[in-house]
């Protein structure tokens, strides 16, 4: 499999440095589509406060990339769904953690979620 970055310098707005516009997927020889996965524990209780959600999510996503024998590395495409704007900048700062100088195109999007408790959810797709 080979990624290939794509980020136009004309015709189109200028990518921030921590992501970017495209991804092209060449040869991919699985691709992982993985649901909006929230800050839940083992037992379903969501963390109390923003810090720990993101902790959580980034921990559920390693633990389902893994079980497909894939890492945050392979992680080709991700939406953020942020139940408040404020939101943004904790977001985005776990998510360059979790991803390190892995660059990939991502969109997040304020939303109402389904429980009063639930701060942000992640989908991502992976590609091995």
């Amino acid at each position: 499999m080979e990624l290939v970055r794509h980020n136009p310098r004309d015709g189109v707005y200028a990518a921030t440095p921590d992501y970017i516009h495209a991804m092209e997927v060449r040869n991919p020889s699985r691709l992982l589509f993985v649901s909006g996965t929230m800050g839940l524990d083992g037992t379903g209780a969501a963390a109390d406060d923003l810090p720990g959600q993101l902790d959580l999510i980034w921990s559920n996503l390693r633990a389902i990339l893994a079980d497909a024998g894939l890492s945050v590395g392979n992680i080709v495409r991700l939406t953020s769904y942020l139940r408040d704007a404020e939101y943004a900048e904790a977001n985005q700062n776990a998510r360059l953690a979790a991803l390190g100088d892995h660059i990939i195109p991502t969109t997040a999007i304020v939303v109402q979620t389904l429980r009063d408790d639930w701060l942000v959810e992640i989908e991502i797709i992976a590609a091995g």
